[in-house]
C-alpha cells in the first residue's frame, strides 16, 4: 500500500472478496533533497490510515538500502554514461516483484497485490481496460514466474472509477493527487536530484545541425533526446535534442522536426526480457510501444542469444537510449529490452 488511492482500493476489493489481506508499506527512500520534502511520511499515514479503515494488519518492509543499491545507482550510472534509464522499469524488476514478492512469501503470504494498472490473466501480462492509465510499459520486466503470484485487480477498472469506488467506502485518499516525477524521489524534477548525488556539472557547448556553436548547456548529462524545454536557446524556432558526445560534453540539436536524427525505424536492443516465454513470433501481428504512453507502432521482431532488432513499420520519434521498447500481441505483453 503507497498510500494512493490505487492500492488503498485495491486493499479493499480484495478483503470484501474474502482474501486474508494485510497491508504493507515498501519504505524505499526517506531522503529530503535541498528544496524538496520527500513525501514518504505523509504515504505511510494515507496507507495506514486506510489500513485502519478496513481493519487489516498493517506492516512495514525496509528496503532503503537495497532500493539505493538495485534502483538508485542503476539510475546515476546510467545518466553518467548519457542515457536515459528508466528506475520505474527496474523498480518493478528488482524491488516488487521480486524483493517484496519473495519476503512477502517467505513472511507467510501467498500471493501479493498492487494497484497496477494492469491484468494478470493465466499467468500472462495484459493491457489494463483503462488505456490512458496503462501501466504495462513499466511492468514487462517482472519475472514470468512472480505472475503466478500477483493480483492486480483494478486493471479491470477505468481511473473514475477507482475514485468513485473509494469515496463510496470512504477512503481517505480517494481524492489524493496521483504521484509525480521520479518514482522515488516523487516531486523533485531529476536535474535537481543529479545536482545533488553528482554535484553542478562542467558546462558545455551546444550544437545545431549545421554544426554551429549556438549556446552553452549546464551539463550534457541533464539532457535527453527529443527534449525541447530547458536549453535556453533563445529566438525563432524550438530546439530538439538530437545527440549527445559524452566525451566531449557536446549537446546537439535541431529545429527541424522532420531530422532523419530524431526519428528512426530500426531500433537494437540489449537485456532482452520475455514477458510471456517461449512466445511464437510469427504467431500474430505484433506492436511497440517506444516511450511510455507513445502511440503502439506496428513491428517486427527478431531476437538472438545476446541482443534483439526492432524494426518499426513507421519511424517513432526520439528514440532514446536507455529507455525500453516494448512488445505486444493484441492486448497481451510478450516482452521488451532496452534501447542502445
Amino acid at each position: 500500500m503507497s498510500g494512493g488511492v490505487d492500492s488503498s482500493l485495491t486493499a479493499a476489493l480484495l478483503k470484501e472478496q474474502g482474501y486474508n489481506v494485510t497491508g504493507v508499506y515498501m519504505k524505499n527512500w526517506t531522503l529530503d533533497i535541498p528544496g524538496f520534502v520527500c513525501p514518504w511520511k505523509e504515504d505511510y499515514n494515507d496507507a495506514k490510515r486506510v489500513a485502519v479503515i478496513l481493519g487489516i494488519p498493517f506492516k512495514v518492509y525496509d528496503f532503503e538500502k537495497q532500493y539505493r543499491r538495485k534502483v538508485v545507482n542503476y539510475l546515476i550510472e546510467g545518466y553518467k554514461k548519457g542515457i536515459t534509464p528508466n528506475p520505474d522499469i527496474i523498480c518493478n524488476q528488482e524491488i516488487k516483484f521480486k524483493l517484496f514478492l519473495n519476503t512477502a512469501l517467505s513472511d507467510g503470504a501467498d500471493l501479493i497485490a498492487t494497484g497496477h494498472y494492469a491484468r494478470v490473466i493465466k499467468g500472462h501480462l495484459l493491457k489494463a481496460i483503462d488505456e490512458s492509465k496503462d501501466q504495462t510499459y513499466f511492468l514487462y520486466r517482472m519475472p514470468p514466474e512472480s505472475l503466478n503470484k500477483v493480483l492486480m485487480p483494478i486493471g479491470n477498472m477505468l481511473k473514475k472509477d477507482v475514485r468513485k469506488e473509494a469515496k463510496k467506502r470512504n477512503l481517505p485518499t480517494a481524492d489524493k493527487k496521483d504521484s509525480q516525477g521520479i518514482c522515488f524521489i516523487g516531486r523533485v524534477g531529476i536535474k535537481e536530484f543529479l545536482v545533488n548525488e553528482l554535484g553542478p556539472q562542467v558546462p558545455g557547448d551546444i550544437i545545431d545541425e549545421q554544426g554551429r556553436v549556438i549556446g552553452r548547456h549546464e551539463g550534457a548529462i541533464f539532457y535527453t533526446i527529443g527534449q525541447r524545454h530547458g536549453l535556453n536557446v533563445g529566438g525563432g524556432l524550438p530546439y530538439y535534442v538530437t545527440g549527445k558526445n559524452m566525451a566531449k560534453n557536446q549537446v546537439f540539436v535541431t529545429t527541424i522536426l522532420n531530422d532523419d536524427t530524431l526519428w528512426k525505424r530500426d531500433i537494437k536492443l540489449t537485456e532482452f526480457h520475455w514477458t510471456y516465454p517461449n512466445f511464437d513470433l510469427d504467431k500474430s501481428p505484433l506492436e511497440a510501444i517506444t516511450r511510455y504512453r507513445s502511440k503502439p507502432v506496428k513491428a517486427t521482431l527478431k531476437v538472438s542469444a545476446k541482443s534483439a532488432k526492432l524494426r518499426l513499420e513507421e519511424p517513432a520519434r526520439a528514440i532514446t537510449p536507455g529507455q525500453s521498447a516494448v512488445i505486444y500481441a493484441e492486448d497481451k505483453v510478450i516482452g521488451g529490452g532496452i534501447i542502445i
